[in-house]
């Protein structure tokens, strides 16, 4: 489909001023936002700090990725598969080759080690694991990642009560079964900075003339996801969105593909699976993907982005609905599993879909 015919939504916002109001009922827009008939998106508004934050933090990406090999080779973690300190070539295009594209660098703002429990952390390495920092060779990386990734858990957590409030007003919940309990006491949550090389190519390769040439298709599997927008630089100099096919598309509850755009004063917030399957299908996520710029405008071009994934502890017993539509057969007779066995059963079903 080419991207000409796909309509522009922006996303549900609400201000800052008004989500930290708990006497202020934002279920209509939490409904039009996250519900079964939304994009599954909404974005927050005039966040005090915001602003400086994601610049502080986005200017330090291309820093980052043009370190010495030899010091990203010491800041990455194989054990983890990749899930903490940097990674570059890990993962696969759709196409099946390696993603040199782009690099991630992944850490736990909340906590740098969430635990010494050496069986957990072989059980669960993506999520127990300890964060590597640059110490010496880029100090400012850990100040500013955890300063933005605790900016979006607090805001994040005040989405999660008005989507509590919206869902307790159709099933009956638990006060400490809901998003808002679940995301505060957990110990794995997940901040991801990614830097996309600049590319010489400004004729479309196969990988990048599709939809999703920056980031396949794919639906968040955690509960909350937090994103900001991108910020693209030449030669180190900060420029405006280059190509307006660029940037996220969602494929709605209808299955229509939109390309949704958000300001960068703004912190959007996407629901994961865990959250559909856990609030019985009232808060829905939606599949979504990253196209990226082509033409001559998009060679030589950098893009710095960061996204902080929510999700519950791996500890966390998820006592299922009785009416769960996606998922179903992994969920045992009892309706009851911790997030971290409910992920291990996903990554196996994926796992076997792949091979």
């Amino acid at each position: 489909m080419p991207a000409t015919t796909v309509p522009t939504l922006t996303p549900v916002s609400i201000s800052y001023s008004e989500l930290k109001e708990k006497e202020t009922d934002l279920s209509r827009n939490i409904e039009e936002g996250f519900g079964p008939n939304g994009l599954g998106i909404l974005s927050v508004t005039d966040v005090p700090g915001f602003s400086s934050l994601r610049r502080n933090l986005l200017r330090l990406s291309p820093r980052l990725a043009n370190l010495p090999e030899q010091v990203k080779k010491e800041l990455e973690d194989p054990d983890s598969r990749y899930n903490f300190g940097w990674s570059h070539g890990k993962e696969k295009l759709e196409s099946g080759k390696p993603d040199v594209l782009k690099g991630s660098f992944y850490a736990n703002p909340i906590l740098d080690t969430p635990t010494t429990d050496e069986a957990l952390i072989q059980r669960y390495p993506s999520y127990c694991g300890s964060n590597i920092w640059p110490k010496h060779e880029l100090p400012e990386l850990e100040v500013a990642f955890k300063a933005m990734g605790k900016l979006i858990l607090e805001v994040g957590l005040m989405v999660a009560f008005h989507c509590d409030r919206y869902v307790s007003k159709a099933i009956k919940m638990h006060e400490d079964e809901g998003l808002e309990q679940v995301l505060f006491r957990s110990r794995c949550h997940k901040g991801r900075l990614l830097y996309y090389f600049p590319t010489k190519e400004s004729t479309p390769t196969e990988d990048n003339k599709n939809m999703s040439s920056w980031c396949g298709w794919h639906t968040d599997h955690g509960s909350l996801t937090g994103l900001i927008c991108a910020m693209y630089m030449r030669d180190a100099v900060e420029i405006p969105f280059p190509d307006s096919d660029a940037g996220l598309y969602i494929r709605t509850r209808s299955d229509q593909i939109v390309k949704v755009v958000f300001g960068e004063e703004e912190i959007a917030y996407q629901i994961g699976e865990t959250t559909e399957v856990m609030s019985s299908g009232y808060l829905c996520a939606t599949p979504h993907c990253v196209r990226a710029p082509k033409g001559e405008e998009a060679s030589g071009l950098d893009r710095s982005t960061f996204a902080f994934f929510m999700q519950p502890d791996w500890d966390e017993k998820l006592n299922f609905p009785e009416e769960v539509h996606i998922h179903k057969e992994l969920i045992p007779p009892n309706g009851s599993l911790t997030f971290g066995e409910y992920t291990e059963k996903l990554l196996d079903k994926y796992y076997h879909l792949k091979t």
